[in-house]
């Protein structure tokens, strides 16, 4: 696939490197056109640089929105013509202090995307882990490749990210419609509170799926 990344933060290394070595053609854009250079460079695998518009042309396939939920929208709105018949992929997450939801109970931030870019196929995943677990080659705990919900309405999208998430070593899981990205953001929202605040393991919350009606009576 060719792949475009709009962004040159962490999110935008971690993600963009697997799908390199996994033979995709990745283009990296940002403001700073040096800053993108050097992602490039560093993400290899014959990843080029160029500007937001550039990363967003080369991108016929999926273009990643790894960008902050303030400034996301307008840099899409911008780009929405170039983005036209695209997958456009949000890793975003909304929150603010306190790990409030700074959507209010809106919008989430992937539907202020496709708001900005109508013509575009937004669909929500990889907002759930930190920027070093998608480093991870692959991302396995205790012998299980880690989940990754994926949010979004159009098929061939949904597709094109679920090969992307296999790409990093992650299993795809259907997370419905792009309007329950509302709810991955907040169990973002939620997740980091207990891992950060409470130092809590947010993954002891839920039981094995065996157990997810309640247990078994004889």
């Amino acid at each position: 696939m060719r792949i475009g990344v709009l962004g040159t933060g962490n999110m935008a290394d971690a993600l963009a490197t697997h799908w390199a070595r996994a033979g995709h053609e990745v283009t990296v854009g940002g403001r700073n056109t040096d800053k993108a250079e050097r992602l490039a460079t560093r993400i290899g695998g014959g990843a080029k640089a160029g500007s937001l518009r550039e990363a967003a042309e080369a991108g016929q396939h999926v273009v990643l929105a790894a960008l902050p939920f303030g400034a996301g929208a307008d840099v899409v709105r911008d780009l929405s013509a170039a983005l036209d018949g695209t997958v456009l992929l949000d890793c975003s997450n909304p929150i603010g202090p306190g790990f409030r939801l700074l959507t209010q109970g809106g919008p989430s931030a992937a539907q202020h995307l496709a708001a900005a870019a109508p013509g575009a196929h937004v669909v929500k995943a990889f907002n759930l882990c930190h920027e070093d677990v998608w480093r991870m080659r692959p991302p396995v705990f205790d012998g299980r490749p880690l989940a990754v919900p994926v949010c979004g309405d159009d098929e061939t999208a949904l597709a094109r990210v679920r090969e992307l998430v296999r790409d990093t070593g992650c299993e795809p899981v259907a997370g419905g419609g792009l309007e329950r990205a509302a709810l991955l953001e907040a169990t973002a929202a939620l997740f980091i509170a207990l891992w950060i605040a409470e130092g809590a393991d947010a993954q002891a919350v839920v039981p094995p799926l065996a157990y997810a009606t309640g247990p078994t009576r004889p």
